[in-house]
């Protein structure tokens, strides 16, 4: 640990002088189709804007690499050099543990954005810089489809390294359980190839920011089965949250049991002064797929509680970022310069008690005159768990198996300083730390995608000794250095 320490210190130190340096013989081992931004260019500024501007990483040179061994030449040069280097893409990468890095290379995977439908059509080779929403369209046109990540302007290889949660989870597992082979650049600069014959490979899939920049993966693609897809949306007032919520166990998460394979239960609070006035509403989504109208079966209880409004849409799995607000063209994919902190907690059922307080600290938040916080989500997603609970609990770096629910606010806020985030760090936490007492866990469990950056290792990557030490074994073998530790740290 304290020789980790001494490395990074070092690394940082010497990063200093990274403006003053010549790239020339980096490019000149660059493929032609590589790009190097210097600051203060346009292309620069937007490669390097973030979505959340909270303790944002810090480059003094954008590589954007046009091939694998780019990367490859890239990481080589850095180490050379003994500067830090951070592989970005897509967007919602909010975590203030990248902060850490306060000079150095950015490599802009954006590039590398192949995607090639194996012959027999059962897997998909994949790069490094594809985005989910382009992953599903290009699968669609073949007739397939796999797991991604849900909202569209995330990378596909992000949220898999952590997991990854998504629409078809149910049915297939997670993100990174489609993973067949991965080709990750180590940080030695070193490419490999990682498969079910390497160590590595667990780690990767769930702990992958920590060990390499994956340049490409192939994947499992499935034939689509279920291609049109129908969600009610029911509007409640706040009054109802208990009433909600205790719906909500008795109707999927009672005994041990989740959610129907082919529904998902995803709700939102957020303050409408043109619903509401007073109180945050309660946005609650039923989504079925392989139907025209969501069953009655589901429907019926939520809609004798009483919403405000009801909704009804149908049409086909494409269509889902869209109706849930996390397309492309959503504001949760716009970068607006504000600060978008999350505190996310797994959980395996509601509290009803517990939402209720969450609930009222949220609209003390949120409706306030004064309140930065005007325009926060409260986020509640209940995905189908089969696919992912029929693989085995020690199979993958991903912990959290066992849990049904993934539950965050994301406290959306123009930054103003120390003070204001320190502000939204002590809310957040809060209400996080009610819906942890309120489970009856003995640890709290979060995922490492949503990840605020204050929560702990063991938070991260699940409180069982052997994972935190299978994954620092790994470390020390793969990345002694440390030089893959400004996203969720093992160590």
């Amino acid at each position: 640990m304290h020789h980790l320490q001494l490395t990074l210190a070092a690394l940082w130190a010497s990063a200093a002088a990274v403006s003053c340096l010549s790239y020339v013989p980096l490019a000149k081992k660059l493929s032609k189709t590589a790009q190097i931004y210097q600051p203060g260019s346009d292309d620069f500024n937007a490669a390097v804007l973030r979505w959340s501007n909270l303790s944002t990483p810090v480059a003094n040179i954008v590589v954007v690499p046009g091939t694998e061994n780019d990367v490859v030449e890239t990481v080589k040069f850095a180490n050379q050099h003994r500067l830090p280097f951070l592989a970005i893409n897509g967007v919602h990468g909010s975590i203030t543990t990248l902060g850490k890095m306060t000079s150095g290379i950015e490599i802009h995977m954006s590039q590398l954005s192949s995607i090639a439908v194996a012959k027999d059509g059962c897997t998909a080779t994949i790069g490094g810089g594809v985005m989910s929403k382009n992953l599903t369209d290009a699968l669609w046109a073949a007739g397939k489809q796999t797991v991604t990540g849900t909202c569209e302007c995330v990378g596909y290889m992000g949220p898999g390294l952590g997991g990854g949660h998504g629409w078809l989870q149910g049915r297939y597992g997670l993100v990174s359980d489609q993973y067949v082979s991965m080709n990750v650049v180590l940080a030695n600069g070193n490419l490999i190839t990682v498969d079910e014959h390497s160590e590595l490979f667990w780690a990767m899939k769930g702990a992958g920011h920590n060990f390499g920049i994956v340049t490409s993966i192939t994947s499992k693609i499935y034939d689509i089965q279920h291609p049109n897809y129908a969600m009610e949306t029911l509007i409640f007032s706040g009054d109802k949250v208990e009433a909600v919520y205790n719906l909500a166990n008795e109707q999927w998460l009672t005994n041990g049991s989740s959610m129907p394979v082919d529904l998902v239960n995803w709700s939102y609070w957020y303050f409408d002064p043109t619903t509401d006035a007073e109180k945050p509403v309660i946005a609650m989504y039923l989504i079925q797929e392989g139907v025209q109208t969501v069953d009655a079966a589901h429907t019926t209880p939520f809609l004798q509680l009483g919403p405000i409004t009801t909704q009804a849409v149908s049409g086909t799995y494409r269509d889902l970022a869209a109706w849930t607000g996390i397309s492309l063209n959503s504001t949760p994919c716009a970068k607006t310069g504000n600060a978008n902190p999350r505190f996310p907690i797994y959980l395996k059922s509601y509290n009803p008690t517990a939402q209720r307080e969450v609930y009222d600290l949220f609209t003390q938040a949120t409706t306030n005159a004064s309140t930065p916080f005007s325009n926060a989500l409260f986020m509640f997603e209940g995905y189908s768990q089969q696919g992912v609970k029929a693989i085995g609990q020690d199979a993958t770096a991903f912990a959290y198996r066992a849990d049904n629910l993934l539950v965050a606010p994301l406290l959306t806020y123009p930054p103003n300083g120390p003070a204001a985030d320190a502000v939204a760090s002590k809310l957040g936490n809060k209400m996080r730390q009610i819906l942890f007492e309120g489970s009856g866990e003995t640890s709290l469990n979060t995922y490492v995608n949503y990840a605020y950056g204050d929560e702990t290792p063991v938070a991260w990557y699940g409180s069982e000794q052997w994972r935190q030490d299978r994954l620092s074994a790994l470390k020390k073998d793969f990345d002694p250095a440390g030089q893959f530790s400004f996203y969720a740290p093992i160590i």
